[in-house]
């Protein structure tokens, strides 16, 4: 059974027609994860460091400078630009977020969020969009549904579950159309699933 990654999955969603199904098709191909090869990973962990370790906005402006990797320097410093713009003013405090899995057609999703952040006294879970690619409003929301979906249970009641295209420093919460929302994550499930078997 394919086990695919929130970040898969937003990749997937993202696309239509031929580039979608090349996208299924590299990530059926690629090779077992290696951190070393994982473009963002560095950025991901500094800003859950940050936050974890309740360090202030001004702590982002230590993220680029310890980039060694040239290629790095610019597409990081414009997403930590962007995840200034997301902080603003908020006072921010630090929760762990929860995990879990979500499977359908064969399929598993490691629903897996950076962030737990208590902002200005309200709980959110939050994933992380970090590429440079446009991301349609209608398949930016199949992402907090699937999170909603997977780890309810594991929430508060008054959380929220959300994504943060992080370049924009917009953030997207749960739309109230979940049950629409669900089956269409459902069918882009399926779509994987039948071409993952031909590819």
């Amino acid at each position: 059974m394919p086990t695919l990654t929130l970040s898969d999955v937003v990749d997937v969603f993202s696309k239509s027609g031929t580039p979608k199904a090349t996208k299924v098709k590299q990530i059926k191909y690629r090779p077992d994860y290696q951190p070393a090869t994982d473009y963002y990973r560095a950025l991901r962990a500094a800003v859950v460091n940050i936050h974890s370790n309740g360090g202030d906005r001004s702590a982002l402006d230590t993220v680029v400078p310890s980039i060694t990797d040239f290629k790095k320097i610019g597409n990081y410093q414009e997403i930590i630009d962007g995840y200034k713009k997301f902080w603003g003013r908020k006072k921010i405090d630090w929760f762990d977020p929860p995990r879990g899995t979500y499977s359908y057609a064969g399929i598993d999703v490691r629903v897996n969020p950076e962030l737990g952040l208590i902002i200005d006294g309200k709980r959110i879970v939050i994933k992380l969009y970090l590429k440079s690619e446009e991301i349609s409003k209608q398949r930016i929301e199949l992402i907090p549904v699937l999170m909603e979906v997977v780890l309810r249970n594991n929430l508060h009641q008054d959380d929220l579950v959300a994504l943060l295209d992080v370049r924009k420093g917009k953030i997207h919460y749960l739309g109230p159309a979940i049950t629409p929302a669900t089956a269409m994550v459902n069918a882009e499930l399926s779509y994987i699933a039948s071409l993952w078997s031909s590819i």
